[in-house]
């Protein structure tokens, strides 16, 4: 069974921080590159961060760059979003993802997701 499951989302004020957990089962990760992606109210499901299985290399959305941290713990089977500086922006449903043959913010060509956890940015 291939499975992808999100946790460490909740409440939190503006300017605090958070760290979303990926953990992968029924495949390997590393296998694969992996994205964070969010869904505000209203609005369509946007990439925030995604992180290339070859080399490691990362990206972000112009949104969260120098507040959004991607990191992965092969040991864990685990991909890491450390978020910072939190904004009511920031507000939506984050979802993992997996994509066989290469990173992007593009969340069309990822084959595997998560179910979502809700993170909200508020005094």
């Amino acid at each position: 069974q291939v499975q992808l499951v999100e946790s460490g989302g909740g409440l939190v004020q503006p300017g605090g921080s958070l760290r979303l957990s990926c953990a992968a089962s029924g495949f390997t990760l590393d296998d694969y590159a992996i994205g964070w992606f969010r869904q505000a109210p209203g609005k369509e499901r946007e990439g925030v961060s995604c992180i290339d299985n070859i080399d490691g290399s990362t990206y972000y959305a112009d949104s969260v760059k120098g507040r959004f941290t991607i990191s992965r713990d092969n040991a864990k089977n685990t991909v890491y979003l450390q978020m910072n500086s939190l904004k009511p922006e920031d507000t939506a449903v984050y979802y993992c993802a997996a994509d066989k043959f290469g990173p992007g913010l593009s969340p069309l060509s990822y084959d595997y997701w998560g179910q979502g956890t809700k993170v909200t940015v508020s005094s």
